[in-house]
C-alpha cells in the first residue's frame, strides 16, 4: 500500500502513436506538484413543466470534455527529453558521441502536429490505495524555464489535453538515479551567434515559450472529444535576465534596439571524454524590451531585462539536451 498522501503520488508518460490513444507509460519523473484535471462542459434543459420548481438532473446532459492544466519538476540530467520533443516539435534520434556513453538530443523549433503524449498520475486516497487518471492526447502548448541564486533549474509545463480515461490499470513506477542542474552549473552568454561570452553579474533567468493552437477542435460525430489541436499563430518566446549592474552589455541593447544571440546553459557532471551532461537553450536573435536600471535606494543596481526571442532569419531556436539516454 502506498502513504495515503501526495507522498505516494506517481507521474508517468509515454509518447502515443495516434492521438489520444492510450500507451502504458513507461518514464516516471519526480515533480513538485501538478494540475491536470478533466473539464467538462454540460447543458442543462430550461424546459418549462407545470409545477416544476428544480431542473430535472436526467436533462443535464455532457456536451463534450477535455484536459487542462500543468507540471512543474526539475530539469534533470536525464529522463527530459519526452517533454522537450513534445514542447519544440522536432522528432529527435539521440546521437551518439564519439562511440562514449554520452548522447546528443538537439531539440529545434517546428510545428508539433502528431506529437502527443498519455499521461498518466497516481493519487492516493488517504487509505494508501491510489486511484489512477490517464490523460490522454496531451499537447504542450507552453514551458517555462528559470534558474536563481541557490536554486535548481525548475521547469513547468503547460498541457493540453483529449480525455482523461480512469479504467487503465496503474503502471509501477520505478525512478532512476537522476540530478537536477542548478545555479552553480549555469552561465549566461551573450554575442554574436556561435561566439557568445560569459555574462557577468547575472542573478536569475527565466525563458517561456508559448505556443498557441487551435484547441477548440470540436466537431460533430466525435462523441464530444477533440481533434488534436493545431498551430494557429506564432510562436512566442520571452523572458527576463536578473543581474546586478556590473556592466552595461544588455542596457546598451536596450538603447539600440540591436540584436544579440543568448545562450542559457547548464554544465554537469562529464559523461566520457569531453562530453558533459548539458542542457543548453539557444535564442540566436533576442531584443531587449525594457528595464534600464534604476536607483533605488543605497543597494547595489538590480536591473531586471525583459527580452523577446525573434528569428534571425538562419539559425533556429533549439534546445541541446546531453545526457546518457539511449532514447528520447
Amino acid at each position: 500500500m502506498a502513504i495515503g498522501s501526495g507522498l505516494g503520488g506517481q507521474l508517468g508518460m509515454v509518447a502515443e502513436s495516434t492521438y489520444g490513444t492510450f500507451v502504458a507509460p513507461t518514464r516516471f519523473l519526480e515533480f513538485t506538484k501538478e494540475s491536470l484535471v478533466l473539464k467538462k462542459t454540460t447543458a442543462q434543459s430550461a424546459g418549462v413543466a407545470a409545477g416544476r420548481l428544480l431542473p430535472l438532473s436526467t436533462r443535464r446532459v455532457l456536451t463534450q470534455v477535455e484536459v487542462t492544466g500543468s507540471i512543474d519538476l526539475e530539469v534533470t540530467h536525464t529522463g527530459m527529453g519526452l517533454l522537450l520533443q513534445a514542447l519544440m516539435g522536432t522528432t529527435v534520434t539521440p546521437a551518439q558521441q564519439g562511440g562514449s556513453a554520452a548522447y546528443l538530443q538537439t531539440h529545434t523549433l517546428a510545428d508539433s502536429f502528431g506529437k502527443s503524449l498519455t499521461i498518466q498520475k497516481g493519487i492516493p486516497l488517504t487509505t494508501g490505495t491510489v486511484t489512477d487518471k490517464s490523460f490522454l492526447g496531451c499537447k504542450v502548448t507552453g514551458a517555462e524555464f528559470s534558474c536563481e541564486v541557490g536554486g535548481m533549474l525548475m521547469s513547468s509545463w503547460e498541457i493540453d489535453g483529449k480525455t482523461c480515461d480512469e479504467a487503465q490499470t496503474l503502471a509501477t513506477a520505478s525512478y532512476p538515479s537522476r540530478k537536477p542542474f542548478h545555479f552553480g552549473q549555469m552561465a549566461v552568454k551573450t554575442g554574436t551567434y556561435a561566439s557568445e561570452a560569459a555574462l557577468d553579474g547575472v542573478r536569475k533567468v527565466s525563458v517561456k515559450v508559448e505556443r498557441p493552437m487551435a484547441t477548440d477542435r470540436f466537431y460533430a460525430g466525435q462523441a464530444g472529444l477533440k481533434k488534436e489541436p493545431i498551430s494557429n499563430d506564432l510562436v512566442k518566446i520571452t523572458g527576463s535576465i536578473e543581474m546586478d549592474y556590473v556592466n552595461t552589455t544588455l542596457d546598451d541593447l536596450h538603447t539600440s534596439d540591436a540584436a544579440t544571440s543568448l545562450v542559457l546553459e547548464w554544465i554537469g557532471a562529464n559523461i566520457a571524454s569531453s562530453y558533459d551532461e548539458t542542457f543548453r537553450i539557444t535564442l540566436p536573435a533576442i531584443k531587449v524590451d525594457e528595464a534600464p536600471p534604476a536607483i533605488e535606494g543605497f543597494d547595489v543596481i538590480k536591473p531586471t531585462y525583459n527580452f523577446t526571442a525573434l528569428y534571425d532569419g538562419t539559425n533556429q531556436v533549439a534546445i541541446t539536451y546531453m545526457s546518457t539516454d539511449t532514447a528520447v
